[in-house]
């Protein structure tokens, strides 16, 4: 245990069997979240980490440098209607943000919700969900305290009254209108916070009604491990109900509504994703990577089942569509930068839209009243800006810029491109000041996430900036298993190809060092969810290789993954180990809680919290259990477990602004830099 004074706790005898293979889990009781010695257990972690973080000099002046850098007005699109746009706002450092309604038309502007009086702690967060077919009425889902289960509410935007509607128990669904009332998924009342999510229906509400008169319109008794959601057309002539195993492929089937006339199955599943985007007259258009790894936009009829491609497959891979009155528009990434490009509504080619630099498009948004349309751009040195485009006019404005003093002159962003270990060529975006020299002295965060075909993008990080000041240096792995680059590129880091995230993130560390950007003394990695199991597994595997280390709420037992919340829909993307003898090698090969070693590791601060209800905190708490009672490090392995806080959704800007300089400040003082 090295110079560190973990405390001792208590071990069972739990031994599973896979295959022959006999598994000891000697922490299994701290999955029983009730468990009054993990409360204890909890307690004394948490003590650890405060009297530690206590005693590094700079960390509050780096909580500081965080906040003044967050002081400036940062803005987010959520939604337009008609002539209005709906977006987001957060200024001098409100934990949560103020919801507002810009009208076009008139410049009027007003609130619909102020996400601050949802709570006295700023752990309560809202989020714009649907709209009514009239444009007359939003609804927006709750979070509190991070939690993936929400409860939807209903507002009037044209008189700015609340219903008095409120529906619970709702988690990863979506809302679709028909009439007067919706359609929305949801579950039966859950027990505890790490209670497996199943039997998802689907239901309908209907405006000024009680939940409880709410009809159930759908539900699969027979596969209760699966995703249903009802979506209606645009023209209202159908109902679509979407079925999915996982976080990857639909099944979708239709039918008209209210007709006697029996569902069909337009999409047969779950080989392929089809996203639906809107009608062209009696078709129905799609977004598929059937035969497009890069994805492709195709058109059908419901009642013939006629298919053809409406705009094909591209180079680059296709991200974000939006309709207006008379144009498409799409969103391609090519080599994780953005091209923005407008279609005829026959899906022509007929230009590319400026962007004001190399970077990043999110957001993509418009409807099919207007010729305007909305989005986010940024890069890793351009703060996350409203830009509008007019295909009357053929201009581009900003409509909301932040208002920081950041400037982008002082910093130097690169994208290059390193080998792995299989030669396959991965991209890497490295951003620092411009005064800070390659002399492989630099303290260094390496980031990357994997997995589910996440594309992560290089965007403005302002909580990165006090780092890249102090000379540091910030680098983004574009890796295998994320959706960079399509299909392709997802499916060639999952299942029985997840080494090759691992290799792909262990060569990115290398190339770092290699080109003096840094040290193995000055290389901190971190990651997310998926990305704290990336974590995980490279510290196993080289631990060697890194000084720092942050795992974060990730998947860290691969061997129970699924028995919590919905961890089975992560099966199509890692496997079970339950299922197949080949499956569960694989998996145990790479599961950080099962590959640690006694030898010395980094300094590791694991990162949960105590609402986490999709990656359940008590992956984290038997990782750093085991971690504490093997390893031989003289390093420190502490957790920091968040309070009021979940996965990561709709958390303060205190929680928030407290994470980052703890992640900075544990940094730079085990890579032993004395003062800042």
């Amino acid at each position: 245990m090295g110079e560190f004074n973990y405390p001792k706790i208590k071990k069972v005898n739990q031994i599973d069997e896979f295959f022959g293979v006999k598994v000891k889990d000697p922490y299994r009781w701290m999955e029983n979240e009730d468990d009054p010695d993990l409360k204890i257990w909890i307690n004394q972690q948490n003590e650890i980490v405060k009297d530690y973080m206590q005693k590094i000099p700079y960390k509050e002046e780096i909580k500081q440098k965080i906040k003044n850098i967050n002081k400036y007005t940062k803005y987010m699109p959520t939604t337009k209607i008609d002539t209005k746009i709906i977006y987001r706002q957060n200024e001098n450092l409100q934990n949560q943000d103020i919801i507002k309604m810009y009208d076009e038309t008139t410049d009027e502007e007003k609130i619909l919700i102020d996400c601050n009086d949802l709570s006295i702690d700023g752990t309560t967060a809202a989020y714009i969900t649907s709209k009514s077919k009239d444009n007359k009425y939003i609804t927006y889902n709750i979070s509190e305290s991070g939690s993936d289960w929400q409860k939807i509410k209903i507002k009037n935007i044209e008189t700015n009254e609340e219903l008095k509607d409120e529906i619970n128990w709702v988690k990863f669904g979506i809302i679709s209108w028909y009439k007067d009332g919706f359609y929305y998924t949801g579950y039966e009342k859950q027990n505890k916070l790490s209670s497996k999510n199943e039997s998802m229906k689907i239901y309908y509400h209907k405006l000024n009604t009680s939940q409880e008169n709410d009809e159930i319109i759908y539900q699969d008794s027979e596969n209760p491990e699966r995703f249903v959601l009802a979506m209606v057309t645009h023209d209202e002539k159908y109902l679509m109900i979407i079925t999915t195993t996982g976080t990857y492929g639909e099944e979708i089937k239709i039918k008209k509504i209210n007709s006697e006339e029996k569902e069909k199955l337009l999409f047969e599943g779950f080989d392929y994703e089809y996203q639906y985007i809107g009608n062209i007259e009696n078709e129905l258009l799609f977004i598929t990577n059937k035969d497009a790894p890069n994805n492709k936009i195709i058109k059908i009829n419901p009642e013939t089942l006629k298919e053809k491609d409406f705009i094909k497959e591209s180079n680059s891979k296709l991200e974000y569509i939006t309709k207006t009155k008379d144009k498409f528009y799409i969103n391609y990434l090519e080599d994780v930068q953005s091209k923005l490009i407008q279609f005829d509504i026959n899906g022509k080619f007929e230009k590319t839209i400026p962007l004001p630099d190399k970077g990043i498009i999110f957001d993509l948004i418009g409807n099919q009243t207007t010729t305007k349309i909305y989005y986010i751009f940024s890069s890793l040195t351009y703060p996350e800006t409203i830009m509008s485009y007019d295909s009357k006019t053929g201009k581009t404005e900003i409509f909301k810029k932040p208002d920081t003093s950041f400037n982008s002159e002082d910093y130097i962003t690169e994208q290059i491109f390193y080998n792995s270990k299989d030669n396959t060529s991965i991209p890497m975006f490295i951003v620092r000041h411009k005064n800070t020299q390659l002399n492989s002295n630099n303290p260094t965060i390496l980031y990357a996430y994997g997995g589910f075909d996440i594309s992560v993008m290089p965007v403005f990080n302002p909580y990165k900036i006090p780092l890249l000041e102090m000379g540091g240096i910030y680098a983004i792995a574009n890796i295998r298993g994320g959706g960079e680059y399509g299909q392709k590129w997802h499916k060639a880091g999952m299942m029985h190809k997840k080494q090759n995230v691992f290799d792909d993130f262990i060569a990115a560390a290398e190339y770092l060092i290699q080109k003096k950007y840094t040290s193995k003394e000055k290389l901190a990695i971190e990651g997310r969810s998926n990305g704290g199991l990336l974590i995980g597994a490279v510290i196993n595997q080289r631990p060697d290789l890194f000084r720092v280390a942050f795992p974060t709420v990730g998947v860290m037992d691969m061997l129970r993954f699924h028995k919590f919340t919905i961890g089975w829909g992560w099966k199509v993307e890692y496997g079970c180990a339950e299922d197949d003898k080949e499956q569960f090698n694989t998996i145990y090969k790479y599961s950080p809680l099962h590959n640690i070693k006694q030898t010395q590791y980094p300094a590791i601060m694991v990162r949960t919290a105590d609402h986490d209800d999709r990656v359940v905190p008590a992956h984290s708490f038997k990782y750093t259990a085991t971690l504490q009672e093997i390893s031989q490090s003289k390093n420190p392995i502490l957790i920091r477990i968040d309070t009021k806080s979940g996965h990561g959704m709709g958390k303060s800007m205190e929680k928030l602004i407290d994470e980052n300089a703890d992640t900075i400040a544990f940094m730079l003082y085990n890579m032993e830099i004395q003062k800042i």
